[in-house]
C-alpha cells in the first residue's frame, strides 16, 4: 500500500537535504501536496530575505569595489537596494516558473503551474544559501558563483522529475530555461540600474 504524501519538512532540514541528497529530495518534493502561495510563504520569501539581508549588511560594513571604483552605501541606500533586490528575486522565481511551465511540452513534459513553481523555488536554494557570503563581499562573488552552478544542477535534476519530461531531454530543457532566464535577468538588470540609488559614499581605491 502506497504511503500518502506528507507535508514539507522544516526549512533547515529541506535545505540540508537539497544540498546533500538532491535526487532523493526532489522525489519527496514531487509527491508533496502544496500550492503556489504556500511555496512562496514557506520558502521563497524566507530564503530570499536571508540572502538579501546578508548582502545589505555586507554593503554597509565593507562596500564593494569594481574596476578600482569603491562604493559604500548609506543606510537609506542599503535599505533601498535590499528592497529592490528582494522584489527582483521574488519576481525572478515567478518568471522562472512561467518559463518552466511554458517550455514543458516542448521537451516532452507536462504543464503544471504548482510543479513548475516547486522547481523554480527549490532550485534556487543553493544560490540563496551562498548569498549568506554577502556578509563579506570580498568572497561573495566566488561563493555566489559556486551557488549559481549548483542551482543549475538542482534545476537539471528537478525539471525531468517534477515536469514529467524524459530524462534524455533534461540537458536541453535546463539549457533553455537558463538561457531565457538569463536574458530576462539582463533586461531586468538594466531597469534596476536605472532606478538604483547611488547616494552612498565613494571610497578611495
Amino acid at each position: 500500500m502506497a504511503t500518502p504524501p506528507t507535508s514539507a519538512p522544516p526549512l533547515v532540514e529541506r535545505v540540508k537535504r537539497l544540498l546533500l541528497e538532491p535526487k532523493a529530495e526532489w522525489a519527496r518534493i514531487d509527491e508533496e501536496p502544496t500550492t503556489v502561495g504556500a511555496i512562496y510563504r514557506n520558502w521563497v520569501l524566507v530564503l530570499a530575505a536571508i540572502s538579501v539581508v546578508c548582502g545589505a549588511i555586507g554593503l554597509l560594513l565593507f562596500g564593494f569595489n569594481v574596476l578600482g571604483y569603491s562604493y559604500r552605501p548609506g543606510l537609506g541606500d542599503a535599505v533601498s537596494i535590499a528592497i529592490i533586490n528582494y522584489v527582483a528575486t521574488i519576481l525572478s522565481v515567478f518568471v522562472a516558473a512561467l518559463i518552466i511551465d511554458a517550455l514543458a511540452p516542448t521537451f516532452g513534459g507536462t504543464k503544471d503551474r504548482v510543479q513548475a513553481t516547486k522547481v523554480a523555488a527549490y532550485a534556487m536554494t543553493a544560490s540563496w544559501v551562498a548569498g549568506i557570503a554577502g556578509l563579506f563581499p570580498p568572497i561573495a562573488w566566488i561563493v555566489g558563483l559556486v551557488g549559481a552552478v549548483y542551482s543549475v544542477y538542482l534545476l537539471y535534476l528537478g525539471l525531468p522529475r517534477l515536469m514529467k519530461a524524459p530524462a534524455d531531454k533534461a540537458v536541453g530543457y535546463t539549457a533553455a530555461v537558463v538561457v531565457v532566464a538569463v536574458v530576462l535577468a539582463l533586461l531586468a538588470g538594466l531597469v534596476a540600474e536605472a532606478i538604483m540609488p547611488f547616494g552612498g559614499n565613494r571610497i578611495a581605491p
